[in-house]
């Protein structure tokens, strides 16, 4: 018979084992291998059974084991030994608490999921296992960070394949007692709530479920409570599931409903309030939206608050097409704002005036997200510097005017949490050269540009690691296939062969990730022959192993997957690829280390990052990759191999991939595999030794989440703080008062007239720049005046532009305009051009371009001031 209510009866540890509580409560363990030899030692085999989940573990103990090892000294000394490093990781100072005071009190960060742990199932992919390591990394640096997400309660969905290789999607109930969580609670004992107004007169209650990630805390909402109606508990269901407006009162829930949940918390737990405010993709952008309403309850003007709130924000987008942005109907988005919903003190109009697709070529009856989160920030950036000159691009028509170059979205490199995807077995290696600490500080904190013990190993030591891994690696695939198959309805009997599948000393090819088109998976079935023939070869055989889900609404990635996997079942050569369902993070901690080769060929520049080769390299496995994402920026032949692109836009979708696969072959066959399969006067691959040796001596520092906190803090956080402080109440006033004059006045800003003096158009000659500009109602001090000089093209557009600005010099005169003087150095050869305009100036401002107002020379002026040295 079926049970019609499902609970845990937690056991009862003896006193002696209290401190196992504390230490399965904080989420650490998922990256401390210490605490976790610590539970595999309470007992293996559940250990193993509970797939290394300390709360599973701790629920299936027998009691005699527990009072067992209540009386076990040696077990003892070594639980107060990790108990004690733990509250020693958790109270000492850190990197961050040497630093300098103006760095912020607290940061929010906020994201829609969080991959911290596979006991943790509230992700999907890249951009939660990025939010998940991002909580690491600031924890291991000390970074005051509070994380704020949702609980799904059923999480992303649980991949599996039918017989004919068609994906299947299960929705597994996740009980929050069953995870690393407690609920938040009143001084009082009673649960926390948050709330938010739905039209009508409902509302949306949520309780608050806190995960301890170290020294962060995560909060995560979650709306499946009884005082809900049926609607409204399903808003946390699932993972990016369900319509839009299913969607929309997810983001609203994130955004709103979080800051709602950070004041809570701090109030209960004494922490300090954020200074800054950091949106994770445009999910969460609702965000500043409700910190502008909290500012408008204390009296403040909506432009006011604006200014606020965007001083003290930072934004990160993660996509680089329109298409992966989350778009909203106009009119459903009102509906849940004003008098009879969420935020009536706002005008409606003016928080759909946020999301408003304004530039050229955008829709006006949608509300976009990432719009929304650029608007409400004053910093932004992308997360590789190739993504984030494809987001200034994507994003320019927010700065009309302005080279794409010149708009305020920075770049800040993803990074990976060494101490989560790093094997331990190469952590033992790197302790065996320096020691534990300082294996564990380099891999965690960071800071140096090379790793100069790897040097030091021994190639021996190194191939032999590389062995014992990919041989792990073929262990677990054969096990995970062999699941596979008996969940597509193979008896035992079918499966002998499962026995054969992969080689441990044969050239091994990772490939897993999402399933959207861009990626490809598909790309390496080009030319089916061809990879036959690879995967055969006598002499220098290649194995690959392929891991990934589609979205469930997605069938034309579903296709994908079946097509890959109707290749890998053929008879001919599954013993040399194989397709793994149920891609996720623990697969992936075996599967990085496994493999020689880590295989990633998007369409160029649609990876915004792609992480994915970063766990690898940590391990020492080679990246064969487009250059795309991080790998166009980091990209070196001692690392591995780059694919050539056809990426011009004379090349069609279906030629570009047959060129990029022929180009994917012919490395693989003449560079890849005789560069693993050759041998040296001991016996050793001794150029592929030396590639991995470079990769972790030179790419390993590189690729840190640590790296990548630091960045956040010193680019984006600091600043954003010293902003926040220096945006008063009456400097928030003074600024938006100070950008409603300049809107008004700018139509009657121009550049009358241009002239310029030389003696002779020559290398380190100075150029006497004469300007005379028309500011209307405004004063210098409202302006600043450039030249912009440098090389031009045939079309006279000025590339890696200078800018210079000239000083006033003169006026008002009768018409009220003013003299601007300045010299310009002509200080490169060439084709040679400059031009002239006038922007907003003002203290406050984070970037020149922060206004989206310039204004320079009419055709006439142009063709009076002329291009010089042609």
């Amino acid at each position: 018979m079926k049970a019609i209510r499902r609970f845990i009866v937690r056991p009862v540890l003896p006193e002696p084992l209290a401190p196992l509580h504390e230490l399965a409560r904080n989420l650490r363990w998922s990256w401390h291998a210490g605490t976790r030899d610590l539970f595999a030692a309470v007992d293996p085999a559940r250990w193993a059974a509970s797939d290394g989940d300390p709360m599973r573990l701790l629920g299936s103990v027998p009691t005699a084991r527990l009072a067992e090892l209540a009386t076990d000294e040696a077990f003892l000394a070594r639980l107060s030994e990790v108990a004690d490093d733990l509250r020693g990781y958790l109270h000492d100072d850190r990197w961050y608490q040497a630093r300098s005071a103006e760095l912020p009190a607290a940061i929010a960060y906020f994201s829609p999921e969080f991959g911290v742990t596979a006991a943790l199932p509230q992700y999907s992919g890249g951009l939660g296992i990025l939010a998940g390591d991002h909580l690491k990394a600031a924890s291991d640096l000390g970074v005051p960070l509070i994380g704020v997400g949702l609980l799904y309660r059923h999480g992303y969905f649980r991949q599996s394949l039918s017989r004919d290789g068609w994906q299947q999607e299960t929705y597994p109930v996740t009980d929050p007692n069953e995870l690393p969580l407690t609920l938040l609670r009143e001084p009082d004992g009673t649960p926390a709530h948050v709330s938010l107004a739905l039209p009508g007169g409902r509302r949306l209650l949520a309780r608050v479920w806190l995960a301890r990630v170290g020294r962060v805390p995560l909060l995560m909402l979650d709306s499946d409570v009884e005082e809900n109606d049926v609607h409204e508990r399903e808003v946390t269901d699932r993972l990016y599931g369900g319509g839009s407006e299913h969607r929309l009162l997810q983001e609203m829930l994130l955004g709103i409903g979080g800051v709602r949940a950070v004041r809570t918390y701090c109030r209960i737990a004494g922490h300090p309030g954020p200074e800054v405010f950091h949106t994770n993709e445009g999910h969460a952008g609702f965000l500043g939206v409700e910190r502008i309403a909290e500012l408008a309850h204390e009296g403040l003007d909506f432009d006011t608050a604006l200014e606020a709130v965007r001083a003290g924000t930072v934004f990160t987008t993660h996509t680089p097409v329109p298409a992966g942005i989350d778009r909203f109907d106009r009119e459903l988005v009102a509906r849940h704002f004003g008098s009879d919903a969420e935020l009536p003190g706002l005008d409606v109009q003016r928080i759909l005036g946020l999301g408003m697709e304004t530039y050229q070529g955008g829709d006006p009856n949608v509300f976009n997200m990432a719009v929304m989160g650029l608007r409400l920030a004053q910093r932004a950036n992308g997360v590789s510097t190739l993504h984030g000159a494809v987001s200034r691009g994507m994003f320019a028509g927010l700065w009309p005017g302005f080279d794409a170059e010149e708009v305020p979205i920075t770049s800040v490199t993803n990074g990976v949490h060494a101490p989560t995807w790093v094997a331990p077995e190469v952590f033992r290696l790197g302790a065996r050269q320096i020691g534990e600490r300082r294996t564990e500080d380099a891999l965690s904190v960071g800071g140096s540009d090379r790793w100069d013990a790897v040097g030091d190993i021994a190639d021996q030591d190194i191939w032999e690691l590389r062995r014992a891994l990919r041989g792990q690696l073929v262990t677990e695939v054969r096990a995970r296939l062999a699941a596979s198959w008996r969940q597509r309805g193979a008896g035992a009997a079918e499966l002998g062969w499962v026995d054969g599948v992969l080689d441990p000393d044969v050239l091994t090819i990772g490939f897993a990730r999402r399933v959207p088109s861009y990626k490809r998976l598909t790309l390496m079935l080009r030319d089916p022959d061809r990879l036959m023939r690879l995967l055969l070869d006598e002499d220098r055989p290649v194995q690959i192993v392929v891991a990934g889900k589609a979205h469930p609404a997605d069938d034309g990635g579903k296709r994908l997957v079946q097509e890959l996997v109707r290749f890998t079942d053929d008879p001919r050569v599954r013993h040399r690829i194989v397709f793994l369902p149920d891609y996720g993070m623990a697969m992936a901690q075996k599967l990085y280390p496994g493999c020689d080769i880590w295989l990633n060929n998007p369409l160029r520049p649609l990876e915004a990052c792609g992480t994915s080769g970063m766990k690898a390299a940590l391990n020492g496995c080679l990246n064969l990759s487009v250059l795309d994402g991080w790998w166009d920026e980091w990209f070196e032949p001692d690392f591995g191999w780059a694919i050539p692109t056809a990426d011009g836009t004379a090349t069609d979708e279906h030629r570009r991939d047959d060129l990029e696969a022929a180009a994917l072959y012919d490395l693989l066959e003449r560079r890849v595999a005789p560069r693993f399969y050759e041998r040296g006067p001991e016996g050793l691959p001794d150029r592929w030794i030396e590639m991995v040796r470079q990769t972790l001596t030179h790419l390993g520092p590189k690729v840190l989440a640590g790296r990548m906190v630091r960045e956040y803090v010193e680019q984006l956080y600091a600043p954003a703080a010293r902003a926040d402080r220096a945006m008063t109440a009456d400097a928030a006033r003074e600024l938006a008062s100070w950008k409603h004059r300049i809107r008004e006045a700018w139509p009657r800003v121009a550049v009358d007239h241009v002239e310029a003096a030389t003696t002779a158009a020559e290398l380190g000659a100075t150029l006497a720049l004469h300007v005379r500009v028309a500011l209307g109602d405004l004063a210098p001090d409202d302006v600043e005046v450039q030249a912009v000089a440098g090389r031009v093209d045939g079309e006279d557009r000025i590339a890696d532009g200078v800018t210079v600005p000239l000083k006033p010099v003169a006026g008002p005169d009768p018409e009220g305009r003013w003299s601007y003087e300045g010299p310009l150095s002509l200080d490169r050869t060439g084709p040679y051009g400059y031009t002239v305009r006038i922007l907003p100036t003002h203290r406050l401002l984070a970037s020149p371009a922060e206004t989206g107002l310039v204004t320079v020379p009419s055709e006439e002026v142009s063709e009076g001031g002329g291009v010089l040295m042609r």
